[in-house]
């Protein structure tokens, strides 16, 4: 084992500074900066524990032998630290992700907005409502601090986009309109853009818009999926966003499409999933993406790698198949809530994503509900 020594050091006033020989610790009031690059510029092979900035993410981000891990900051103040409300689910103070879900069929369209903290277990609680009542697929998608929803049936097809601040509860704003009404669309996102491919206007569609997260504004054109279809699901990375394409003109299908986030275009063959369904919903980190549930109430979870191409492998199960849940996660847990079967539910379940296994109960949402958006502040995209 060599030994790195270096000496002759001089500060700025010219005085001799410190010999630095084998292991050796420096400290300073003010920083350093780490080598930068965009994601395309990555090494592709680093040394463990390599750190960087992405300059497209705007994030510092460590090689984990395998892969660019980000690395997350910012966490919002959520999580009820001492329990005294009677909380459960922790979510009024302390540090944590929040998952939200809204809207539905509950069995009435409703606006209602509801939460939970997804590090820890419980029922639900009340956020607020959306501006409008609205079910069947709208698209839920989100950054750090907000929460968008888009899309849906009133029973009418809608165009609205609204927001809310995820770190506080309350009602959501209106945020501007999609290029075309449409319900059950697949929506993804990373922390600058929310996406929102697909839909049904009443026929399939291969539409997909993109709206700025942090401005408020109309959605504006990004491309077309392959295949015109409605009611898959969506997740995404930081770089990347996956579609599992649901429904079209021919029946179901199991074909999965991704687009690349900070470009425009149109979609690109990805793979296939297990099983050929729709209405499905999504649960996802940085590198892992997993659907569950769909038509004719199923129970299974597949998984993707989102970084690579190529066919979905099976994870596990739910706890009860269903169809039309909402997804929502952490870098680490999948929520799955609500659905039908053939009741409307209220079940909470969730994953650990970086395994594989069947899902496990979390808690209920507050109202037994088929259909809602789905969408947090800490998944795979941020």
């Amino acid at each position: 084992m060599s030994e790195f020594k270096a000496s002759g050091f001089r500060d700025e006033f010219g005085n001799a500074g410190p010999d630095l020989v084998g292991i050796t610790t420096m400290t300073s009031p003010y920083y350093f900066v780490p080598p930068s690059g965009s994601t395309a510029e990555r090494p592709q092979s680093a040394p463990p524990g390599m750190l960087r900035f992405n300059t497209d993410i705007g994030r510092l981000e460590v090689w984990r032998n395998d892969h660019w891990a980000t690395i997350l900051g910012e966490s919002p103040n959520l999580g009820d630290q001492n329990n005294n409300t009677g909380n459960t689910t922790n979510s009024a103070g302390g540090t944590g992700t929040r998952g939200l879900f809204a809207g539905g069929n509950a069995p009435s369209v409703t606006d209602t907005i509801e939460y939970v903290t997804i590090s820890t277990l419980g029922n639900a609680q009340d956020f607020g409502n959306l501006t409008q009542s609205s079910y069947v697929g709208a698209g839920g998608c989100a950054s750090r601090t907000r929460g968008i929803r888009g899309g849906g049936e009133t029973p009418s097809k809608q165009d609205t986009i609204d927001f809310v601040t995820i770190a506080s509860t309350g009602n959501a704003t209106d945020f501007g309109n999609l290029t075309q009404a449409r319900s059950t669309v697949n929506a993804f996102s990373n922390q600058t853009r929310g996406i929102f491919a697909g839909g049904l206007t009443p026929s399939p569609q291969t539409t997909t818009d993109y709206i700025t997260i942090a401005q408020t504004g109309n959605a504006v054109d990004f491309g077309d999926l392959t295949i015109a279809s409605y009611g898959g699901a969506a997740a995404s990375s930081s770089v990347r966003g996956v579609v599992f394409v649901g429904y079209t003109s021919g029946g179901s299908t199991n074909r999965i499409e991704y687009f690349t986030i900070a470009t425009t275009g149109n979609a690109l063959d990805f793979g296939d999933r297990t099983v050929s369904i729709y209405y499905p919903a999504t649960a996802f980190n940085a590198t892992r993406a997993t659907w569950a549930g769909g038509n004719g109430a199923i129970n299974t979870i597949d998984f993707v790698t989102t970084a690579t191409t190529g066919n979905a492998q099976d994870f596990g199960d739910l706890t009860t198949a269903r169809v039309t849940p909402a997804g929502a996660s952490s870098s680490t847990r999948g929520l799955f809530a609500g659905g039908n079967n053939p009741t409307f539910r209220n079940i909470i379940d969730f994953i650990s994503i970086p395994t594989t296994g069947n899902a496990v109960d979390f808690g209920d949402m507050t109202t037994a509900t088929s259909g809602p958006a789905g969408f947090s502040n800490g998944h795979g995209g941020l």
